[in-house]
């Protein structure tokens, strides 16, 4: 079974409550129908006006049935949502009108709308920037208790079974921080490793990728690395994770012998930790395009509950997909 269809499966079986914060969105309106259907979600909210959001769906000849319209200048929810978001915001200055006005933007409602516990997971950015997705999940969701750090990853199933997880790995971090310290570089890899419990239902074996192998080269970059490594072991003690390691050393069994010796991690790494986002960005691309792997991502990871940036670039198939495995992520919290 294909990850995407695992990912579908796993939503089913869930049944979990979506909402898509860009309602009147072509796109997303058709991806609601399809999750509808599916039974992917138990049950999807729209965010947008209500007469809007009829009419976009009546162009496209989708029908909403079963499908929930919520408009935040309407909503009985307004006034309760407003409070939430002055408390949250008002440290930086925020009054009270200032909040009951704001909520109202479809990022922020459907963030709270995940934040009180009115869905279980939100998918946006079919419109919206990366930037702005990310803008209202750090003010509203914020990060899970005791990280300070949003990360994301990308799942890259390959057809070679022999490596990582049945061919599977989980990538990080490449498309967020774009040169993360140490502290971050070990949010990030403990981030990931939740991340392949989850995806690739299996244990995680964290690689922290350097152009160094145990000491075989020096210099400050390689620095980093081995100090995330160190603060991720302190934090983490019964995580399989071991660095700093070259690429080859991580997945190959023949090269772990001759580079790193005694490692339980090199050779059979399944979640590889990228020391910075060029590199992240680059290796997943190159996979994708050379090796011919599938790339799911960028899955936001770090955050208190579920939430999901799109592609400008989506399709309906790719939103359904995304709002599948986030809805799988909400199952494990």
């Amino acid at each position: 079974m294909k990850f995407a269809e695992k990912m579908k499966a796993q939503a089913v079986a869930a049944n979990k409550n979506l909402v898509l914060a860009e309602g009147t969105e072509p796109r997303t309106i058709q991806a609601a129908r399809k999750i509808i259907d599916e039974k992917i979600a138990r049950s999807v909210t729209l965010v947008g006006k209500i007469e809007a959001v009829k009419a976009a769906a009546k162009t496209l000849g989708t029908s909403l049935e079963g499908i929930i319209i919520e408009d935040p200048e309407t909503s009985e929810n307004r006034k309760a949502f407003g409070k939430e978001y002055y408390e949250l915001r008002k440290h930086k200055g925020m009054t009270e009108e200032e909040a009951f006005e704001g909520i109202t933007q479809p990022l922020r409602w459907g963030a709270m709308m995940v934040h009180l516990g009115k869905a279980d997971a939100m998918v946006a950015g079919a419109e919206n920037t990366t930037g702005n997705v990310l803008l209202a999940a750090f003010t509203i969701i914020k990060c899970k208790p005791g990280i300070k750090y949003a990360s994301s990853c990308f799942v890259m199933a390959t057809d070679k079974t022999e490596l990582g997880a049945n061919g599977s790995f989980i990538f990080a971090d490449c498309a967020t921080i774009p040169n993360p310290t140490a502290e971050q570089l070990a949010e990030i890899a403990e981030a990931s490793a939740n991340s392949c419990a989850t995806f690739l239902q299996a244990e995680p074996k964290v690689a922290m990728l350097s152009y160094s192998s145990k000491g075989s080269a020096k210099g400050d970059l390689v620095d980093k690395v081995v100090n995330a490594t160190n603060l991720v072991k302190a934090k983490c003690p019964d995580l399989a994770i071991d660095g700093e390691l070259q690429l080859d050393a991580a997945i190959i069994g023949s090269v772990a012998k001759s580079k790193a010796p005694g490692s339980t991690v090199a050779g059979s790494a399944n979640t590889l930790i990228f020391p910075d986002l060029q590199a992240g960005n680059i290796g997943y691309k190159l996979v994708q395009r050379l090796a011919g792997a599938e790339a799911y991502g960028p899955i936001l990871q770090g955050f208190a509950k579920p939430v999901s940036d799109l592609s400008r670039g989506c399709s309906v198939e790719d939103i359904v997909v995304t709002a599948s495995i986030t809805l799988a992520q909400a199952a494990t919290l």
